[in-house]
């Protein structure tokens, strides 16, 4: 896959993604990832189900902290959050059901 991955690099706070009440997904990146660049396809699969979802690319790396406030090691990282909170997290996705199920986890209704 040689197309570009539009990743943000203007980050948002970790208290502003805390406020947003709506399901999140913040995938963590690099556009010149290959490990990124690969799970691509995977990730659109995945998560073709997302429009009940927001879906956030920040740009990670060293310098960047909103990556280190969800611990991120590896990318791409992608964190699912309900109200602030981590429901669900895919490192690294080579399967569509991993990211279907963590989007099922969202969307769920809280108990």
């Amino acid at each position: 896959m040689n197309e570009d991955i539009d990743y943000a690099t203007d980050a948002p706070s970790r208290e502003a993604l805390d406020q947003i009440a709506e399901p999140l997904i913040i995938e963590f990146g690099a556009p010149w990832c290959g490990y990124c660049r690969a799970a691509q396809p995977v990730i659109a699969a995945g998560l073709a189900a997302e429009a009940a979802a927001r879906h956030l690319r920040i740009e990670d790396g060293k310098g960047r902290p909103l990556g280190r406030s969800f611990a991120v090691k590896l990318w791409p990282t992608l964190v699912f959050l309900r109200q602030g909170r981590e429901v669900a997290r895919v490192v690294r996705p080579t399967d569509p059901q991993q990211l279907a199920d963590a989007l099922a986890k969202l969307l769920a209704r809280p108990a």
